[in-house]
């Protein structure tokens, strides 16, 4: 007896089915080259327009490198006035504490009486010597530009004299220097010590119209 053979059931091939939302490559072939491209300016730009930007970028970095060629010509004068004044006034925190010795030496010499300077050889040697050295010590601060102000019989001024009192009834104009106490000392254009004064005092009830109220603090 022949065995008859099974028989095989036929498959049919699976479709394929896209999932929800994917792109199947018909789709693709359908779809038109350049819709996702972003979309430039059809507006062009003119050579007018194109000159006027650059003329507008060049006066912007004109204007600011003009600027930096004045802030470094400002920086190059400050550099020199500078370098100027501390070869001018280099000097004048030596020659302040110098201003004390001349004042001692001038002490000195004034309370040596005329009479021993002429009676006493050795006093008289002395002297000399003390008038030497503060004569030397001036020598040396006038080198550095140093000058010893002594107003007496000038007008007051503000910048260069310290009024310490009023001195009625000198016959001298009101405001004028009548006696000094201490002389001043001026470094080319800077003062280094006002000079302590005394100034004539004027009329009350005529003041003169020049000259103002005196500053009497010390």
């Amino acid at each position: 007896m022949i065995e008859e053979e099974p028989k095989q059931e036929e498959t049919e091939p699976l479709a394929f089915q896209a999932a929800d939302g994917a792109e199947t490559p018909e789709d693709a072939q359908h779809q038109e080259p350049g819709d996702d491209a972003p979309q430039e300016d059809a507006t062009p730009v003119t050579p007018e327009e194109r000159i006027e930007a650059l003329e507008s970028e060049l006066a912007t970095q004109k204007e600011q490198m003009l600027r930096q060629l004045a802030e470094a010509e400002n920086v190059r004068r400050r550099a020199q006035r500078e370098r100027e004044d501390t070869i001018r006034y280099g000097a004048s925190a030596l020659a302040k504490d110098l201003l004390n010795v001349a004042d001692n030496l001038q002490r000195a010499l004034q309370s040596v009486p005329a009479e021993a300077k002429e009676s006493d050889e050795v006093i008289k040697n002395l002297v000399i010597g003390i008038e030497m050295t503060e004569k030397e010590l001036l020598t040396a601060l006038q080198k550095q530009g140093v000058e010893k102000i002594e107003p007496l019989g000038e007008k007051f001024s503000y910048e260069r004299h310290q009024a310490m009192f009023e001195v009625p009834n000198t016959g001298a104009p009101a405001g004028t220097v009548v006696e000094l106490m201490q002389p001043g000392y001026i470094m080319h254009e800077r003062l280094l010590r006002p000079a302590m004064v005394g100034v004539a005092k004027g009329d009350p009830e005529a003041p003169p119209e020049d000259v103002g109220h005196i500053d009497t603090t010390a």
